[in-house]
C-alpha cells in the first residue's frame, strides 16, 4: 500500500532539488539564455573527451568492465573542473558509461569482476552521457578492437558501421525546423537499404529538455504499424538525443540471462517498502540519482544488499530496468548518437566522434538521400534582408571521411 509518509518526503526532496537547482523561479532555461548553451557545451566537451579516452582503448584483450568504470570516473573528475563555484549545481553522469559488443544491442555495464573482454575485430558500442546543472550531452559511438587501428575493416561490420554513420549524417541535416520526425525515419530506412542493414527496432531518439531525456517529440529508428509515433514538427530552440542504430541482421531485440545494472527512478512511484537494504538502496538512489539512470556499480553498498534491495523495488515499481539486448547471434549491430541544438542560425551537433577506420563495397545511391547529405548544417537568419542570395546547399563541413 502507499506510504503517505514517505510520499511526503519525495515531495519534500524534489522541492529540496528545486530550490538547489534554481527551478521554477522565473529564470530562463531556454536556448535564447546564452549560460543555458553554455551549459550543454560544457557538458558536450567533457562527453567528448571522454569518448576520445575511452575508444582508443577499445583493444583486444581490454576488459569491458574496466572500460565502464573508466567511462564513468572520468565524467566526475571533468565535471568536478567546471562552475566550482556553484557549489550546489547538480552534475556528474546523465547515464552510465555502457559498452557493448558485436550483436549486443546495448546497455552492457557489467560489474567490476565480470571477466568478459574484447576480441580482436569486435565492434564495440559506448555510450555515455553527461549532465551540467541538468543540461545534458549524450554521446554513442561505434569502435572496432583491433590491435592495429590503421588496419580497414571491411565486409559486413564496415557495412553496419556505414549505415549508422550517413543516417546520422541525414538526420543530423534534417533535424530543423518545418521538417518532420517521419522524414528522418524514412531516411534512416533508405540508407539501411544502401548498406544491405536494418534499422533496430523498438529505438528511439527524444527531445530532451533540462533534466529530462525523453520529453515529448520522438523520432522512431524504425517505423512501427503497431506503434506508430505520433507525426511532429521540430521547432527552433529545441534539444535532441538522436541515436541511430543499425543491424546486419533483421533488427529485433531480445532479452537474455544476463543481469542488469542500469536503473532509473520512477519518481512518480511510491510505496513502504519493507526490506531494509531495499530502504538502504532507495534512499541512496533519491539521493544521487533522483533525475538520471545509474549503474549498481555506483551504489556504496554491500552487492549482496544491492542484489536484496532491487529486487524488492522492482517489484513494486520503484525503479525502471534498462535491460540487456541482444540480435541474434552472429550478427553485428552499429550506434550512432549524438546531441544538437537547433540554433537560429545553425543546426548544432555539440557531441561527436571520428567514426573508426572501415571501407565497405556498397554505396548510397538514391538520388534523394545524397540530396539530403549534400544539405549544409547553418540555417539562414530569419532577419537576412538579401533573401535572393541564399547559398545553394553545401556539404557539411563536418562529415567524416568514411567510403560510402
Amino acid at each position: 500500500p502507499p506510504d503517505i509518509n514517505f510520499s511526503n518526503w519525495v515531495l519534500r526532496e524534489l522541492e529540496r532539488m528545486a530550490d538547489n537547482m534554481d527551478i521554477d523561479n522565473g529564470e530562463d532555461w531556454s536556448l535564447k539564455n546564452p549560460e543555458v548553451v553554455d551549459k550543454y557545451k560544457k557538458a558536450s566537451m567533457i562527453a567528448n573527451a571522454v569518448m576520445g579516452a575511452l575508444a582508443p582503448n577499445c583493444k583486444p584483450g581490454v576488459r569491458i568492465a574496466e572500460l565502464c568504470a573508466l567511462g564513468d570516473r572520468l565524467i566526475n573528475e571533468e565535471v568536478a573542473k567546471v562552475y566550482q563555484k556553484e557549489k550546489k549545481m547538480d552534475k556528474g553522469v546523465a547515464f552510465p558509461t555502457c559498452v557493448s559488443a558485436n550483436n549486443i544491442v546495448g546497455h552492457f555495464c557489467p560489474p567490476a569482476d565480470n571477466p568478459a573482454a574484447l576480441a580482436e575485430g569486435d565492434v564495440v558500442k559506448i555510450d555515455l552521457g553527461v549532465q551540467i546543472d541538468g543540461h545534458i550531452a549524450v554521446l554513442g559511438h561505434t569502435a572496432i578492437a583491433k590491435a592495429n587501428p590503421a588496419e580497414a575493416t571491411t565486409g559486413r561490420a564496415a557495412d553496419v558501421v556505414c549505415a549508422a554513420h550517413f543516417a546520422a549524417e541525414a538526420a543530423w541535416r534534417l533535424l530543423r525546423p518545418g521538417r518532420k520526425n517521419t522524414e528522418i525515419t524514412d531516411a534512416i530506412g533508405k540508407i539501411a537499404d544502401a548498406f544491405n542493414c536494418k534499422p533496430v527496432e523498438g529505438i528511439l531518439s527524444h527531445q530532451m529538455s533540462r533534466f529530462v531525456f525523453d520529453a515529448n517529440k520522438v523520432i522512431m529508428n524504425k517505423h512501427s504499424f503497431e506503434n506508430p509515433a505520433e507525426e511532429v514538427t521540430f521547432e527552433e530552440g529545441e534539444v535532441y538525443a538522436i541515436d541511430i542504430v543499425m543491424s546486419t541482421g533483421e533488427g529485433k531485440t531480445a532479452e537474455r540471462d544476463v543481469r542488469t545494472t542500469v536503473f532509473k527512478r520512477e519518481v512518480d512511484q511510491n510505496y513502504s517498502l519493507k526490506m531494509k537494504a531495499s530502504r538502504a538502496l532507495l534512499n541512496e538512489v533519491n539521493k544521487k540519482f533522483m533525475t538520471v539512470p545509474f549503474t549498481t556499480r555506483a551504489i556504496q553498498m554491500d552487492e549482496r544488499q544491492v542484489k536484496l534491495g532491487l529486487t524488492e523495488c522492482l517489484k513494486h515499481d520503484l525503479l525502471q530496468p534498462y535491460p540487456v539486448l541482444f540480435e541474434k547471434d552472429g550478427e553485428i549491430v552499429a550506434q550512432i548518437k549524438f546531441t544538437a541544438l537547433i540554433l537560429p542560425s545553425s543546426i548544432d551537433k555539440i557531441t561527436s566522434h571520428p567514426p573508426p577506420n572501415v571501407s565497405s563495397a556498397l554505396k548510397i545511391e538514391d538520388p534523394k538521400i545524397q540530396e539530403i547529405l549534400a544539405m549544409g548544417t547553418k540555417r539562414s537568419k530569419k532577419n537576412k534582408k538579401n533573401k535572393k542570395k541564399k547559398s545553394k546547399a553545401a556539404p557539411a563541413e563536418d562529415v567524416a571521411p568514411m567510403e560510402e
